[in-house]
């Protein structure tokens, strides 16, 4: 079902231009949320994930071309177009791949769930940088992490910007937000926070390959962990550093930390 859009202004695709991230998390019903998945790629990715796709926002030129077998797929799912300088008024950027797709949030998995087979788990505990909190999934994607846990004060996953950097790897590793440390220990995990503090032991050191589930938490950049989660972890673990720097960039210092400890004990 296409529909030729004249009017930047048209109700029908407020999703796209005016609803903030907040208003389409609808934090109220999180099952009834929606949020946006930009380019063709990242959306296939998202629909064999087992996202249900609400709307398409694309070029013209997409409708036959790169979109089609998505418009195909889901013949009932109205499709919106217009030209490319409109598009451009409407979401205030140049779309990086012509196609924007709305779609529906899934319920949020339970902790006990997606841990059940884990090992190898990263925490994002208070991280607000929509960039980081992409590419910190896509290292976890591709370095083997079994799942990745994220405390209510970092940010939305499925933020656009996220799921961008991420290159819709934040749908490949199961997520859910964690409430309490305590949670997590109690499923057997040890925890391992990567901070700079006296008594930290080095990512290199053989103790940390030898636990049977390991939950690797990264905090923020500007303040780093909060006191409290330093102390009450089992290991404080930092990553040896040359030329007087002092730390690495949290989505480079998680994709380290998970290249040295996803791999199994030699």
């Amino acid at each position: 079902m296409i529909y030729e859009i004249s009017s930047i202004q048209d109700p029908r695709v407020a999703v796209f231009a005016t609803m903030t991230e907040t208003q389409l998390r609808n934090r109220l019903n999180a099952e009834q949320g929606l949020f946006i998945a930009e380019s063709p790629k990242v959306i296939r990715v998202a629909i064999n994930a087992g996202y249900t796709p609400q709307a398409l926002l694309c070029e013209q030129k997409h409708i036959h071309g790169d979109a089609a077998d998505i418009i195909e797929r889901y013949p009932e799912m109205p499709v919106y177009t217009g030209s490319r300088d409109m598009l451009s008024q409407l979401t205030g950027y140049t779309l990086t791949r012509g196609v924007l797709c709305a779609m529906r949030r899934k319920p949020e998995p339970k902790l006990e769930e997606i841990l059940q087979d884990a090992r190898r788990v990263c925490v994002i505990d208070s991280v607000c940088d929509t960039t980081n909190i992409g590419a910190i999934f896509r290292s976890a994607a591709a370095l083997g992490i079994d799942a990745v846990l994220l405390t209510r004060s970092s940010c939305d996953p499925l933020n656009r910007r996220s799921i961008r950097v991420s290159m819709g790897n934040v749908f490949l590793v199961p997520w859910t937000w964690l409430d309490d440390y305590a949670s997590l220990q109690a499923l057997g995990f040890k925890t391992a926070a990567m901070a700079l503090s006296d008594d930290s032991i080095s990512l290199a050191d053989p103790i940390l390959k030898e636990q049977e589930r390991l939950a690797i938490i990264m905090g923020t950049e500007g303040d780093g962990l909060p006191m409290e989660t330093i102390r009450d972890a089992d290991f404080v673990v930092r990553i040896p550093m040359y030329h007087q720097v002092d730390s690495l960039n949290v989505a480079a210092a998680a994709a380290v930390a998970f290249w040295e400890l996803v791999s199994p004990p030699e």
